[in-house]
């Protein structure tokens, strides 16, 4: 039974400045896994190289899917903060996953945003993800998805597409359609500003238990507004879930850490 954190981003620079103490702070919290997930493939490969340096890592490999369109995005005249070193071409990242994603857990993030980007280029978003997805189901990955205004579509790509082994990361949507996806077999992590926030606080309480998984998405997403959040915070979110379900810490780690080895087919 392990204590563990699906969706985070340790190579953002504000955690990597103090990588050695946030990584030693979710040790002494209990985590035993931490899925740092990538954006583009310099981040894939920031991932799979703090990977090599801690155990307590686990690398997902993906293509954001702001990434994805990025450059499409600043023909348009779109402003939107990257890294210049990041940008990159959708085949050249899709070419980099497919020759590296057997060295990772899972594919991701990738999915559909339609917060940032433009309703002209929601077509090429989607064709991105359907070549995503059906990269995952030929090497046997999970996908963990990011879902950001367009959870209704994502669910419906994803079913006509046959993922099965799915993570739906930081679910925003309506709290029907989230216990809706559970009910259909995909997962749901739920972050550790779950206790300030309604709807993920609702799926805690009512959808599938053996469909939930923990996350932090850190640095975003704290439990408190405006701190930098780290996976130690997953602590809490356990915490919560005992007191809405009305069970023991131990009993829903072991629930949690059962979710986890179904969806990713190793224990946290």
């Amino acid at each position: 039974m392990g204590l563990f954190d699906v969706h985070a981003h340790l190579t953002d620079p504000r955690l990597a400045a103090c990588e050695e103490a946030v990584l030693a702070r979710a040790e002494a919290a209990g985590v035993t896994t931490i899925v740092s997930n990538g954006l583009n493939p310099a981040d894939n490969e920031r991932v799979a190289a703090l990977a090599e340096r801690s155990e307590l890592v686990k690398p997902a490999f993906g293509l954001y899917p702001v990434d994805a369109v990025v450059l499409r995005m600043r023909e348009l005249g779109v402003e939107y903060a990257h890294r210049e070193e990041d940008a990159c071409h959708p085949e050249d990242a899709l070419a980099w996953l497919a020759e590296h994603l057997e060295e990772a857990l899972a594919l991701g993030e990738v999915g559909l945003d339609r917060y940032w980007v433009p309703e002209e280029l929601w077509a090429e978003q989607e064709a991105i993800f359907r070549r995503l997805i059906r990269l995952a189901m030929e090497r046997d990955k999970p996908i963990i998805v990011h879902s950001r205004k367009a959870e209704r579509r994502a669910f419906e790509i994803l079913v006509e597409e046959g993922a099965t082994r799915v993570d739906w990361h930081c679910f925003s949507s309506k709290v029907k359609l989230g216990r809706r996806i559970a009910d259909h077999g995909h997962w749901l992590s739920i972050p550790a500003n779950v206790a300030r926030v309604e709807n993920f606080r609702r799926l805690l309480e009512t959808a599938r238990r053996d469909r939930l998984l923990l996350e932090t998405d850190c640095p975003y997403l704290a439990p408190e507004r405006g701190q930098l959040n780290e996976p130690a915070n997953v602590v809490a979110t356990v915490t919560l879930a005992a007191e809405l379900w009305e069970c023991d810490v131990e009993a829903v780690q072991a629930q949690l850490s059962e979710n986890f080895e179904a969806l990713f087919g190793v224990p946290p």
